[in-house]
């Protein structure tokens, strides 16, 4: 008997400091969350420069306090930034919050060009008059996010903004209940926002706007006069910049002081500009991770400071919009099948051959918009006056893809070669949006990621699949694919509510909705599909509590 009762005094001793009390959005247990997405930010950079990691509240934060998921992997095929930063909000992928592309064509909202993700001509742009941006909201995202669900559990009562130097990453991320989103004015670089939020930006980002930081970033960067997103963008000075912002808000607004939870979403957009010219190989980017790493330092020790409660009461999520190819030369060299090819003229050929079948050999006729890969989008006024229907449409553009691919290429080597050939783009598969509709696809793992890439949203197109490493363009390298490379990205969680540690099962970024929401004790956004990440999470003292008999 005493040495059950000693243990059981053991136990309550230890209680306090293994198991935090539970959290409740609604009680502002935790004060705040912070949802961190850095773009093009591939699932391996974490280990794979983890010794040059040497600030304690960096990526340390998570690799030694926190969480750390190694193997987490979005399920969809259609990788890039707009449907990456839906997904991390919302926990769904595209069939669920309809964003597919970073811009689609939209003949009913416009006939001119292709309209981008969050664009909204019923708004105009704020914060700097010369601005040349369009209006902006989530008016296309058809789900809630994590932060829009904690506003209305606390009956609109918790803070949410979001912040990024992309306009897409600051809106998708964050909601439509957000009180503000903040993104560059791409070529003064000033922050801008939306008449979706208020007539004119709050008093401290007007004061930020001012403060001549803009004017030390463009300094730093050695940035040509109006190219302030490409090239202060490119560098680490538009790290600290972002950051210094997200500093303003959290004080303008008083965030993480409130009696409710409230949610923040910072999407680092640097290490995508850069790595979309250098790839992910080149010193340049290694140079880009390890000043965000310094830079995130300084942001959580500062938020230790201004946060009731310090960084005891931030609850922090750290994830990627995408990974990234090698470039493919890069690739190449290393005996991959990489190769490079002319997205234009795939899309000449393939509009050729489209106007032989319907338009009697008279090539006049655009029945392929310039598209986004890895969709390719169909012009229906085209098809004005006729009887073809849109299966029949991109049934045609499915069957005459690869052919015109093989078109564009040098003709192949003959006979037996001594030496390596080069390898050649390939597409392997296409996919029509009215099969992709009706759920008719291959019951494999690929038809599932394509069924995950469903959206109603534009006319009709088909998404092709493209042979691993091979990509549109010949300078750089990019991610649109359904490999592993372009779906792996990091997650980790740091927080009182998590046990630390590195867990190796297979996870997915749609998690990190499903289970704040659950620590939270509010619903899950409206089509979340995510899984609670159980093995990570703390006990809470109730549930303690309960299982002792007290």
């Amino acid at each position: 008997m005493r040495s059950f009762v000693a243990a059981l005094l053991s136990l309550a001793l230890l209680l306090p400091s293994a198991v935090p009390a539970r959290a409740e959005a609604y009680n502002a247990k935790p004060k705040l969350v912070v949802v961190l997405v850095i773009d093009q930010f591939r699932g391996d950079y974490l280990d794979r420069f983890r010794e040059d990691f040497k600030t304690p509240m960096g990526f340390n934060l998570f690799l030694k306090r926190g969480a750390y998921f190694t193997d987490c992997y979005y399920d969809y095929a259609n990788t890039m930034t707009a449907p990456g930063h839906s997904t991390v909000g919302t926990g769904a992928y595209t069939d669920g919050h309809g964003i597919s592309l970073n811009e689609w064509w939209d003949l009913k909202r416009s006939t001119t060009h292709a309209v981008t993700s969050v664009e909204d001509e019923r708004y105009a742009v704020v914060g700097d008059p010369k601005s040349t941006e369009p209006g902006a909201s989530p008016r296309n995202e058809m789900a809630s996010t994590l932060g829009d669900e904690v506003v209305l559990a606390t009956q609109g009562r918790a803070k949410l903004f979001g912040v990024s130097l992309k306009d897409r990453a600051a809106i998708l991320t964050s909601g439509h209940a957000s009180k503000g989103a903040f993104w560059l004015d791409h070529a003064d670089g000033k922050f801008i926002s939306s008449t979706y939020w208020g007539k004119q930006l709050p008093s401290w980002a007007e004061i930020f706007n001012a403060s001549g930081k803009r004017d030390a970033a463009i300094k730093e960067a050695g940035a040509r006069a109006g190219h302030f997103y490409e090239d202060v963008g490119k560098t680490p000075a538009s790290v600290k910049y972002l950051l210094d912002f997200s500093k303003a808000l959290v004080e303008g607004e008083q965030m993480g002081r409130h009696d409710v939870t409230d949610v923040l979403t910072i999407s680092i957009s640097s290490t995508d500009i850069l790595g979309h010219v250098v790839g992910p190989d080149a010193p340049e980017q290694r140079a880009m991770i390890n000043a965000i790493d310094v830079n995130l330092n300084d942001f959580f020790t500062w938020l230790d400071k201004h946060v009731d409660g310090g960084m005891g009461a931030v609850w922090v999520a750290i994830t990627g919009d995408h990974g990234v190819a090698p470039v493919p030369a890069v690739a190449a060299k290393a005996g991959m099948p990489a190769a490079a090819f002319d997205a234009k003229k795939l899309v000449d050929e393939l509009n050729a051959r489209m106007n032989q079948r319907f338009s009697g050999g008279e090539r006049k006729k655009n029945y392929i918009f310039a598209s986004e890969l890895p969709y390719l989008e169909i012009d229906t006024r085209a098809f004005a006056g006729t009887k073809v229907t849109e299966a029949e449409a991109e049934g045609a553009v499915a069957e005459m893809l690869p052919e015109a691919m093989e078109a564009t290429l040098p003709p192949a080597p003959e006979g037996v070669s001594q030496e390596r050939l080069d390898a050649r783009p390939m597409v392997r598969r296409v996919y029509t949006k009215v099969q992709m509709a009706a759920g008719q696809l291959p019951a494999t793992e690929e038809g599932r990621l394509i069924l995950h890439s469903y959206s109603p949203n534009g006319g009709w197109y088909v998404m092709a699949t493209f042979g691993m490493y091979q990509m549109a363009g010949v300078h750089g390298t990019n991610h649109f694919t359904p490999y592993m490379y372009d779906r792996h990205v990091p997650l980790a969680f740091y927080g009182s509510a998590f046990v630390p540690g590195t867990y190796h099962g297979r996870v997915a970024p749609v998690d990190m909705a499903a289970t704040f929401a659950s620590l939270l004790r509010v619903n899950q956004p409206s089509a979340s599909v995510g899984h609670v990440l159980t093995q990570a999470i703390r006990p809470d003292v109730d549930a303690a509590e309960k299982v002792h008999g007290r």
